[in-house]
C-alpha cells in the first residue's frame, strides 16, 4: 500500500525530485550554507541528514568494505563523486559528536518575482550550542536593565506629578485669590 507516502513531492515527478535534492545536497556539503526556497529545504533536510549518517558511519567503521559500501550508498542518492569524497573526508568530522539534526533551515523574506518563500539552509557543528542555551550571565543583565528602567520611570513620574502641580498653583493661583477675598468680603 501507498498511504502517508506524499511528503515533500515538490510538484514534481520522482526522477526529477531526486535530481533536485542530488544537486541541492551536493551544494549543502561544498559551501555550508544555501539558499533555496523553503519547500526545497524542507524536502532537503531529511534527505541530506541520511547521507550524513551514512559519512557518520563509514567514520566509526574499521572495516573497509563497510566503509566503501557506505560511500557507494552516498553517491547512488548524491551523484557527484566529488562533494561525497568532501563529506566523507573532511566534513565528517564536524558532526562526530552530534546526535542528529545536522541541518538548520532559517526563513527569509520571499522572492521579489514570484513571492516563493526563501530559506537559508545550513549545517551545524558539533560545538553549537543552538537557540536554547545562553549564558547566565546575558540572563541577569536583563533583569538588571528592567530594574534600572523601572527606577528611571518611577522618577519620571513624579517629576511630572510635581510639574503638574505646580501649572495647577500657577492656573489656580488668581483665580483661588480673587474667591478668597470675596469669601472674606461677604463675611
Amino acid at each position: 500500500m501507498r498511504h502517508r507516502k506524499h511528503r515533500h513531492s515538490l510538484g514534481v515527478k520522482k526522477e526529477h525530485r531526486e535530481a533536485i535534492m542530488a544537486s541541492l545536497a551536493a551544494g549543502l556539503f561544498r559551501h555550508d550554507r544555501i539558499q533555496t526556497t523553503l519547500g526545497n529545504a524542507k524536502a532537503l533536510r531529511p534527505f541530506a541528514e541520511k547521507i550524513i549518517t551514512l559519512a557518520k558511519k563509514a567514520a566509526a567503521s574499521d572495516d573497509t568494505a563497510k566503509k566503501l559500501h557506505f560511500r557507494r550508498q552516498a553517491l547512488s542518492r548524491v551523484r557527484d563523486e566529488s562533494a561525497v569524497h568532501f563529506l566523507f573526508s573532511d566534513k565528517v568530522s564536524k558532526f562526530l559528536k552530534r546526535e542528529g539534526g545536522y541541518i538548520r533551515i532559517y526563513k527569509l523574506v520571499p522572492r521579489k518575482g514570484d513571492a516563493a518563500e526563501m530559506a537559508i539552509v545550513e549545517l551545524i557543528e558539533a560545538d553549537d550550542a543552538g537557540y536554547k542555551a545562553k549564558p547566565a550571565a546575558e540572563e541577569k543583565k536583563p533583569a538588571a536593565k528592567k530594574a534600572a528602567a523601572k527606577k528611571t520611570a518611577t522618577k519620571k513620574a513624579a517629576t511630572k506629578k510635581a510639574a503638574t502641580k505646580k501649572a495647577a498653583k500657577k492656573a489656580d493661583g488668581p483665580a483661588a485669590e480673587g474667591a478668597e477675598e470675596a469669601s472674606e468680603s461677604k463675611e
